[in-house]
């Protein structure tokens, strides 16, 4: 190529860039040029404008172009020309970089943050901040978040490797670039992030007494690759699902507070369907009469909640659900919504959903409400004698601590929340835990509600 004689007289500009011999920062030069609008480096060429040379400029040139190839994300050197050139009898080496069309490029070794991608200011090279890699990002992979490239590129996927192993399904670069969690470069998207153990997104869960939001008895954050979430939260409302038995002539029924595919079907509403875009927690709510589950985003653009009950189903992140299906944690499409009002088709109070403009939100009914708050053993546990309630108590399965609760009875007719965390040294969740396991065996039952809850002994022969 023309040496441009008029571009080293014009001095270090936007677009000009003057080194006197090769070096590590070279690359940040030719990272700030592809991100912003073009440049030219020459390497043999003083500050002053004075030409100093290149000693060994095909060992030098070497190095440039290797550099460029393993220290710069995504490739660059489609849009790189280096070439060696002799001016006033000194030889110089002239990286001409063109505005690439995969911004922003960064240090392979620093990922997509601001100590890895460089911009130019003037005549100067210095990082870009978090803002504008992000209108980059944007203005490169458009607005689908699921498809823009990740801000994290040192991702893992151990819980997602292992749901894939349970399928029987291969999970390596080669799967990840189809199925989109990484682009052909291998470089992550935010879907990848999502599935990783590094994802940025959680669940938060709060347990409260009674109706209302005033006492909590437990709260957690779950964390993590959103299968480990889906997988740990729903581990963790199991945990809150009594079953309760009712007895019909020679048969027992046994019927959970929810029913398990209802929950399943909720929980993966809330995380497939979910405007990662924002940064809020998808948010789960326990009270004694119901479960609430509340997801960012809202209704997408077009669709109704009667389109939606009746199973049209418009994924806003289609491809995280195309995994999901994949896995067999989505059966089809569409379904999830309509199976949840099936499977409440034989109660008076059916779950509820409602949606804004950034929000959407499930409300499942507890089906067992009404048979929790009443107490038909109460007044024959009154009169029952500790010698009878003893030998009932033998038959039940009760562990160290259990029986420790029970052995407060012993000098107090009721007993509160509060005396089992004194006696036995736990915390207020560890308490309610053991409290809700002696209701499900019908050890105690359970007198009023929120602040002023008490608790007897009883048993169900």
């Amino acid at each position: 190529m023309a040496l441009d004689i008029n571009r080293i007289e014009d001095g270090e500009n936007l677009t000009t860039e003057f080194k006197r011999e090769y070096t590590e920062e070279i690359k940040k030069t030719v990272i700030a040029f592809a991100n912003t609008s073009g440049g030219v480096l020459f390497i043999g060429i003083n500050d002053d404008k004075s030409i100093a040379g290149v000693k060994n400029p095909d060992e030098s040139l070497l190095q440039i172009t290797n550099m460029m190839r393993s220290a710069i994300k995504p490739d660059v050197t489609l849009f790189t020309e280096c070439s060696i050139e002799k001016i006033k009898k000194a030889v110089v080496i002239v990286v001409t970089v063109q505005r690439g069309t995969a911004c922003p490029y960064y240090l392979a070794g620093k990922g997509i943050r601001p100590e890895g991608v460089f911009v130019r200011q003037g005549a100067s090279t210095v990082p870009a901040t978090e803002t504008a890699i992000l209108a980059m990002i944007k203005a490169t992979d458009g607005e689908k978040y699921e498809e823009v490239r990740s801000l994290n590129q040192e991702l893992t996927f151990t819980e997602t490797a292992w749901e894939f192993g349970l399928k029987n399904l291969e999970f390596a670069l080669p799967q990840m670039i189809s199925l989109k969690l990484a682009t052909t470069e291998g470089i992550f998207t935010n879907l990848g992030m999502l599935l990783s153990d590094q994802s940025v997104h959680t669940v938060k869960l709060a347990v409260f007494e009674g109706l209302g939001k005033e006492i909590f008895k437990d709260r957690k954050e779950f964390t993590g690759s959103l299968i480990k979430q889906l997988n740990d939260v729903y581990s963790f409302l199991d945990m809150y699902n009594h079953t309760q038995a009712e007895v019909k002539g020679l048969y027992r029924y046994d019927r959970q507070d929810y029913p398990d595919e209802v929950l399943r079907e909720a929980l993966l509403n809330a995380l497939v369907h979910r405007d990662y875009a924002f940064s809020s927690s998808t948010l789960i709510s326990i009270f004694d009469d119901r479960i609430e589950f509340v997801s960012i985003g809202g209704l997408p653009k077009g669709i109704s909640l009667d389109d939606i009950q009746l199973g049209l189903s418009v994924p806003r992140n289609d491809n995280l659900a195309n995994i999901f299906y994949r896995l067999h944690l989505i059966e089809s499409y569409g379904t999830g919504i309509p199976k949840i009002m099936r499977s409440y088709a034989d109660c008076s109070k059916k779950p509820v959903i409602q949606t804004t403009a950034n929000a959407f939100k499930i409300v499942l009914p507890n089906r067992n409400i009404r048979q929790d708050r009443i107490n038909p053993m109460e007044s024959f546990v009154a009169s029952m004698s500790p010698g009878v309630y003893e030998t009932a108590r033998k038959k039940m399965s009760l562990n160290e601590n259990e029986e420790k609760i029970i052995a407060l009875f012993d000098n107090q007719h009721e007993i509160v929340r509060s005396d089992v965390e004194a006696a036995l040294f736990i915390s207020q969740a560890m308490a309610v835990r053991l409290l809700r396991s002696l209701l499900d065996k019908g050890a105690i039952t359970v007198i009023g509600g929120g602040k002023k809850t008490r608790y007897r002994k009883t048993v169900i022969s």
